[in-house]
């Protein structure tokens, strides 16, 4: 009796990552939005400490801080807006949020930076 010849079993492959993503009525998920400042703060980290590092929650906690701070001068900056009777909220708002929000010298110096940063992007073509 002669034998049969091999048949080859179906291999189950692993699926992509476009058709796991696929939720059940066939469409791609969306990814979830995310705004995160962690690749700005760890730019700035490596301009003023190029040899310093940061774990990954000391990040976290920066960025919610970040989070936090630039929440808070964007409801004041409205707030001065709408007692002015604006609809936009101007560098001079922000100005004044920073004076509002921040403390002393903080506000000193985050105000001077702010107006530099306003000037050079002014004057860029």
């Amino acid at each position: 009796m002669p034998k049969k010849p091999a048949t080859k079993k179906p291999v189950a492959r692993k699926t992509s990552k476009s058709a796991s993503k696929a939720s059940k009525d066939g469409k791609r998920r969306k990814k979830p939005n995310t705004s995160s400042y962690s690749t700005y703060i760890y730019k700035v980290l490596k301009q003023v400490h190029p040899d310093t590092g940061i774990s990954r929650k000391a990040m976290i906690v920066m960025d919610s801080f970040v989070h936090d701070i630039f929440e808070r001068l964007a409801s004041e900056a409205g707030r001065l807006a709408r007692y002015n009777s604006r609809h936009t909220i101007t560098s001079r708002e922000i100005q004044t949020s920073v004076r509002l929000i921040l403390p002393g010298e903080l506000a000193k110096h985050a105000v001077s930076e702010g107006t530099k940063a306003v000037t050079k992007y002014n004057s860029s073509p």
